[in-house]
């Protein structure tokens, strides 16, 4: 164990020592005063401390929330169209819960407080009342009713159909990063096979670049290479959006659940293997415009994992960069097709040894080879 850890263990050993001697000092004085004297007293400070902590409590939640509040995503707009609607939904849902949370946490504290047992007070027993109990059971129902609806309607719009002039990409979590995938030209993704991933010769999504025949456990499978995948940009380095054009993305993974948080555009999908899942969103700024929004001449938009996905979940920060059309079209031009790089790192054939010049011995008048 390390010195840390002994450290700790001691400061443990020491709190749980130093409560029990507080407690058995406790039942002494008690045995002293008399338990009736000792239980008013310990009531009656008790009461006090609840109203302290109270006003305690109070004075944190106001300290925490100015000394934190502009390190959240609140004070910045949302770079995305849906995102408005989250952050109104969220504004909303924050109101309604700190009315009811101030309402009751001070109800509790100052009950707590003015009703403590007193002898010249009995309780007063009220065992039941139907009005009351349709009121506090119905009114929250309702409430919690209306905003689940507006989540789902939000919900359904951005996992539904995008728009016919949307940008498709596609993201695959892997351990431990984010591979992005465009269609070529022909703006048609190329077929790929999770058993075709060769990471050795560039293969990362398994694109079927060529005639393959393995076995799987139905038997023999024979796959023919597809012609749409030669032209799909792969990259690992950003995924490159363009402002005020709405994108749809269409998320893998190749291993394990991991999930594609986007917290500037207040987004988030998971990743699962095996089973495609699909968002879409509008980007209203760019990167260089976010900037000057939050005055941060380092910003950039992240894609976080919001699945613990293993022991490099830590690594799995991906970036996006939206730009202006002109800049997304230049980008464009400048990448090479995934396919290329993959030929290329492909072991070439080892090439027939040249044949040699003959040679004539004129003493033997035999031919022969250098």
């Amino acid at each position: 164990m390390t010195t840390t850890g002994l450290f700790l263990l001691a400061i443990l050993a020491l709190g749980f020592l130093i409560t029990f001697q507080i407690a058995k000092a406790s039942e002494y004085v008690s045995v002293l005063k008399g338990e009736k004297k000792s239980f008013e007293q310990n009531n009656r400070i008790n009461g006090f401390l609840m109203v302290v902590f109270l006003v305690l409590g109070i004075i944190g939640v106001y300290w925490c929330n100015k000394a934190l509040y502009h390190k959240t995503l609140m004070p910045f707009p949302s770079a995305s169209e849906h995102g408005e609607n989250i952050d109104t939904m969220l504004k909303i849902t924050l109101l309604i819960t700190g009315i009811v949370f101030f309402i009751t946490q001070i109800l509790l504290f100052w009950f707590a407080y003015k009703y403590q047992h007193s002898d010249k007070r009995r309780a007063f027993y009220y065992p039941h009342n139907n009005k009351l109990e349709l009121i506090w059971t119905t009114v929250p129902a309702i409430t919690l009713c209306i905003l689940v609806g507006f989540g789902l309607y939000y919900w359904f719009k951005i996992t539904g159909e995008a728009p016919q002039d949307a940008m498709q990409v596609e993201i695959t979590g892997r351990q431990f990063g984010w591979i992005y995938r465009y269609p070529g030209k022909d703006n048609t993704f190329g077929k790929k096979y999770f058993r075709m991933i060769d990471e050795a010769n560039g293969n990362m999504l398994g694109m079927v670049w060529k005639d393959s025949t393995m076995e799987t456990p139905n038997g023999v499978r024979n796959l023919k290479a597809d012609a749409a995948g030669f032209d799909d940009i792969i990259t690992t380095t950003a995924m490159v959006l363009v402002k005020d054009q709405p994108v749809k993305l269409i998320i893998n993974s190749r291993d394990v659940i991991h999930d594609v948080g986007l917290p500037h555009f207040r987004l988030k999908m998971d990743a699962v293997p095996g089973t495609p899942t699909t968002l879409w969103f509008t980007p209203k700024f760019t990167t260089e415009e976010m900037k000057k929004i939050t005055n941060n001449p380092n910003f950039e938009y992240e894609i976080a994992c919001d699945q613990m996905c293993g022991n490099g979940h830590y690594s799995m920060k991906g970036l996006i960069k939206v730009v202006k059309r002109d800049e997304f079209i230049l980008w464009r031009a400048k990448q090479e097709p995934g396919y290329k790089p993959a030929a290329t790192a492909a072991p070439a054939p080892a090439a027939a040894p040249a044949p040699q010049p003959a040679v004539v011995d004129s003493a033997a008048h035999v031919t022969t080879k250098k």
